[in-house]
């Protein structure tokens, strides 16, 4: 099997000098994968390449691939996808994936940024005070997934209501309030981050219906799944989807 046109233009343009080791050890697995990769499956659908290596790299977090991340990061920031979007994407996931997952991708992602000559660290870009946390953090809450989130600090058993604000101070105040990303750029890493890591269906099918409540709409959440799946393989992605359907007929009844 030879590479396509298309996929050769994607390798050449994004991936420079064959940067993986494969293609020296499996260069037949290489070509099959490239090809369908960087071909038939970024040929489906119209994402912006900025919006499909944010997509990718989040989904690379979730599943914990750190080696195809090294590989993955240049290719992104090649593709528009800016440093401080990077970090915001790394920054968010230590709230979904938590930190003993994430630190690994830390060192990763410093020693890309510096052989691309990215000088760090790069500005702070926290929009909060240990004051305001709290209340900006439910204010993205109930933006993002409406008036039934006002107050869900407070709601909840009271052995457990200390988890209903962290949700609302540090998942939300700390993370979804900071620059560099927008609301719809957040829901769509998360989605990622959960499709990804799998066994949270329940969390995903609710976050689902948060992107679609702002704008990120299901066939645009397909497609994002669909850039996602030579990534997670397809049982993740077949699950991932049953959640988006069970959204989108929720959001409609």
């Amino acid at each position: 099997m030879a590479l396509s046109a298309h996929a050769r233009e994607t390798l050449s343009r994004l991936f420079p000098g064959a940067p993986s080791s494969l293609w020296e050890t499996d260069p037949d697995f290489m070509e099959l994968f490239t090809n369908f990769a960087l071909d038939e499956v970024v040929r489906q659908g119209d994402l912006d390449e900025p919006t499909r290596m944010m997509a990718i790299l989040a989904t690379l977090l979730g599943c914990q691939g750190a080696e195809e991340f090294r590989v993955q990061l240049p290719a992104a920031l090649r593709a528009g996808v800016t440093p401080v979007q990077t970090k915001e994407i790394l920054y968010q996931a230590v709230a979904y994936l938590g930190m003993g997952r994430v630190r690994p991708f830390f060192d990763v992602t410093n020693r890309v940024l510096r052989e691309q000559g990215v000088s760090l660290p790069l500005p702070a870009g926290a929009t909060t005070t240990a004051e305001t946390r709290l209340s900006a953090g439910n204010q993205a809450q109930v933006d993002i997934f409406g008036e039934g989130m006002r107050g869900f600090q407070d709601s909840g058993p009271e052995e457990s209501r200390h988890i209903n604000r962290w949700l609302a101070d540090n998942c939300f105040g700390d993370y979804y309030t900071r620059k560099g990303l927008d609301y719809r750029q957040r829901e769509m890493i998360t989605f990622c981050f959960l499709a990804a890591q799998g066994g949270c269906e329940p969390q995903l099918t609710s976050h689902a219906a948060g992107n679609m409540r702002i704008g990120n709409g299901k066939a645009f959440l397909i497609q994002v799944l669909s850039q996602c799946l030579p990534y997670i393989g397809y049982p993740r992605s077949l699950n991932a989807l049953r959640c988006v359907n069970e959204a989108a007929k929720a959001a409609e009844s």
